[in-house]
């Protein structure tokens, strides 16, 4: 069942799977590499995953359907949009209980930050994220989509050097995979292509 939106850090929503993704319109997408993340052993290894692509190429979908097979593994699995990862960050840090909360969030195998790059973040709310993506590196993993290349990264955090520090833990120990084409929510639609998503395309 989905939880309400209001709750940041909410179980993984389904009953998306990752067998309803349509590898058909992601031809790059490798089956044997979606049938090995559907493991769940890259958590095991406090491994990340970051799927970058415009909207509506499955991103969201997939990431959902990874963390739905992780939790029938066995793992604890947390799901929220970046903006949503970050209002629980600043309520713990405006409470002094940032640093407990973040050990808290470390006892999750995986954590998916869906979403990343919609919304710029502020000086404060950067490095609030920052912090949580530095607390979990070499410790437990991530899921991250978002429909910007890391070379526009620094345009969502308003700094570079977060933005490569950042970039730096993330892949490290990670798969990075790339979707491209067209929103397949408009296959049907007669709309070719989303705005900006030629450039989304191309740019990494």
């Amino acid at each position: 069942m989905r939880c309400r939106a209001p709750d940041p850090g909410r179980r993984v929503p389904g009953p998306k799977v990752t067998r309803g993704l349509n590898l058909d319109h992601q031809p790059a997408l490798k089956r044997d590499t979606i049938a090995h993340l559907g493991t769940a052993t890259f958590i095991d290894a406090a491994q990340n995953l970051v799927l970058l692509g415009p909207p509506g190429t499955g991103k969201t979908h997939l990431a959902i359907g990874l963390g739905i097979k992780a939790a029938h593994a066995g793992h604890r699995v947390l799901f929220a949009t970046a903006t949503e990862w970050v209002t629980r960050l600043q309520a713990a840090h405006a409470t002094g209980r940032l640093s407990p909360e973040l050990a808290r969030l470390r006892r999750y195998g995986l954590i998916v930050v869906d979403e990343l790059g919609y919304i710029p973040f502020e000086q404060d709310a950067a490095n609030l994220f920052f912090q949580l993506v530095s607390s979990r590196y070499e410790h437990a993993s991530l899921i991250l989509t978002s429909n910007l290349p890391f070379a526009r990264w620094g345009d969502v955090f308003g700094d570079q050097v977060v933005a490569a520090a950042m970039i730096d833990r993330i892949v490290h120990h990670a798969d990075v995979l790339t979707l491209k084409g067209s929103s397949y929510r408009l296959k049907d639609s007669g709309i070719d292509t989303l705005p900006s998503a030629r450039a989304e395309n191309t740019a990494q």
